[in-house]
């Protein structure tokens, strides 16, 4: 598959079978995030994988009570929030393999001013993006089907106490990632048109 048609045809998936992907493809997988262009070529980002139930279903419930309120803070009504839970529950339960991108600003270049720290951290951010957008793009590749959950960045604590995970490293997602069972919907994309506001 070239290139272009590898970046048109991904898709996020939240539908998957149970057969789990071979570690051996997970490992290609964290191979081309490490690939990924970063500040300083620092590597800014850790990755946790879970592929037990065990670790899985803690992981769900410890974000549960996070969802909840954040749900509940939008306005939902009771039944709409414990539907939304129970979809994000499943999505994470019922695919073989989690990973959890971190942020990991250890390596970083510090600076006496508060404003290149923070955009010394932004690019920590950016970098960790394609770093994931890697990850998407090589599991495709690899006949896999992935998604990317940000769940973690509301509940950042309740993923550390369940993956237990020093307090350096930053959840940022969650990539499922297994074998396609069910297409998902596309959405139609912006026309170029509408994305370049100045051409110079």
């Amino acid at each position: 598959m070239d290139f272009f048609t590898l970046v048109q045809t991904r898709r996020t998936v939240r539908v998957f079978r149970p057969d789990p992907p071979s570690r051996a493809a997970i490992e290609q997988i964290l191979t081309a995030a490490s690939w990924a262009p970063s500040p300083h070529g620092r590597q800014p980002w850790r990755f946790v994988v879970v592929e037990t139930a065990e670790r899985k279903r803690v992981l769900v419930d410890a974000m549960g009570a996070a969802w909840r309120y954040h749900l509940t803070l939008d306005g939902h009504d009771p039944a709409t929030v414990e539907a939304r839970l129970r979809r994000s529950r499943e999505r994470v339960l019922n695919a073989p393999v989690i990973i959890i991108p971190c942020l990991y600003l250890n390596d970083l270049d510090t600076y006496p001013d508060p404003e290149r720290q923070a955009a010394e951290t932004t690019m920590a951010i950016q970098s960790l993006g394609c770093a994931v957008q890697n990850m998407l793009l090589a599991a495709f590749a690899l006949g896999l089907a992935a998604g990317w959950m940000c769940a973690p960045l509301f509940a950042p604590d309740a993923v550390r106490t369940a993956l237990h995970l020093t307090d350096d490293l930053h959840p940022q997602a969650l990539i499922p990632i297994g074998y396609l069972a069910q297409e998902p919907k596309r959405r139609p994309r912006r026309s170029l048109a509408e994305l370049i506001v100045q051409w110079q």
